[in-house]
């Protein structure tokens, strides 16, 4: 009988550990696909961010102390679309290498990795955190590091 229970346990155990290694290899390929879309400029983009989602840009100051600039899903959105044209022309990319998957809890993941922006030798700090929201991942927090000091004018005084 001991035995018996023992060895549901176990199988019990082995299950949950594959589910969620399947959860954290989509949350990886969510990511993957984030960064293609991203890096081609395509509209789906738009559509992988959780409405409420907590964007952060930290920006790195000259100095080297950082500013957090935090910004809402609609106002990340509109700022993107109007700086892709610009970008899209210059054919700016990021590169992450360094990624990383952890478990974040209630069904979360955090994706971690080393952005480098085209043109760049430095290497910056992001993270995303990732969620099936009706079955669908989406984004519901990015950090992404940066050096591009015109953000500092959106930071809370």
């Amino acid at each position: 009988m001991i035995k018996r229970i023992l060895s549901l346990f176990i199988v019990m155990i082995m299950t949950s550990l594959a589910v969620l290694a399947d959860d954290a290899q989509e949350a990886l390929k969510f990511f993957n696909s984030y960064v293609a879309a991203a890096n081609s400029y395509s509209p789906t983009v738009a559509t992988m961010y959780s409405p409420n989602a907590k964007i952060i840009r930290q920006v790195i100051k000259p100095d080297g102390t950082l500013v957090n600039v935090d910004t809402d899903t609609a106002t990340y959105i509109k700022q993107m679309k109007l700086g892709q044209a610009g970008a899209k022309l210059r054919g700016y990319k990021n590169t992450y290498t360094n990624v990383s998957v952890a478990n974040a809890g209630n069904g979360a993941y955090k994706v971690s990795s080393l952005r480098q922006p085209s043109g760049e030798n430095y290497k910056l700090k992001t993270y995303m955190i990732v969620k099936k929201e009706n079955g669908t991942w989406k984004i519901t927090e990015e950090m992404m590091q940066t050096k591009v000091q015109t953000f500092l004018k959106y930071a809370k005084k």
